[in-house]
């Protein structure tokens, strides 16, 4: 089912909850697009009522971005990071616009994004902690370029986090993703963090282990 009523291009996957269903929203990576992390829905516990949103930026030839991700000689590769913002904005009040619209417990949010939908997992819930539970963060980092500056004066007492990374991922390298348990250490933030021998993708055990994680977490 498809619906563009809402800000975000989405595809979904109903509860068999008719109420006050838990909600996930999934995030795609650079140049994928709402389908990618989609096929996962089917091997989700059944009372999700799963969301996976159309990044807003189109790339050519297909797919789609959360944010530019820049190449130059001088820079060389960098993140366009006022877009990211831009989307971490979208999201949040996407994040709204879905708790109106379906049977869904906004007490009960959960997101799970790959790669760039990753970064943004973490940023939404680092920036709007009242709006999420559970985050999910596959193959991504924290960029605390497009976080708050009073991050520490926030509430993250009931934000748990799942995190993981391919310890030869040649995409974001995992020793950016490493610095993930420090960071929310800091915050006291409860995560688990694991990774896999894998690059940039999600191996069938990493499935698993975060799909047993979120079960018990909704």
């Amino acid at each position: 089912m498809i619906n563009t009523q809402l800000s975000l291009q989405h595809i979904i996957r109903e509860s068999t909850l008719t109420e006050q269903a838990p909600l996930l929203i999934m995030m795609h990576g650079y140049g994928s697009d709402e389908n990618d992390l989609f096929s996962f829905a089917n091997e989700l516990p059944e009372e999700l009522f799963i969301i996976s949103v159309k990044a807003p930026y189109p790339l050519q030839p297909y797919g789609n971005a959360w944010y530019a991700i820049n190449f130059d000689a001088d820079k060389g590769k960098w993140n366009d990071n006022e877009q990211a913002k831009e989307s971490l904005e979208l999201i949040a009040n996407f994040i709204d616009e879905v708790i109106n619209n379906y049977p869904v417990n906004k007490n009960n949010v959960s997101l799970l994004g790959f790669s760039q939908g990753s970064i943004l997992s973490y940023a939404v819930a680092l920036t709007y902690p009242e709006k999420v539970k559970n985050v999910i963060a596959l193959s991504g980092y924290i960029n605390q370029d497009i976080l708050p500056k009073a991050i520490k004066q926030k509430d993250y007492s009931h934000l748990d986090f799942y995190c993981s990374h391919g310890s030869v991922d040649q995409v974001i390298p995992v020793d950016w993703a490493r610095q993930t348990s420090p960071f929310l250490n800091a915050l006291n933030i409860k995560y688990v963090y694991s990774e896999f021998p894998v690059g940039h993708g999600v191996a069938p055990q990493n499935f698993f282990e975060l799909k047993d994680w979120l079960s018990k977490r909704i």
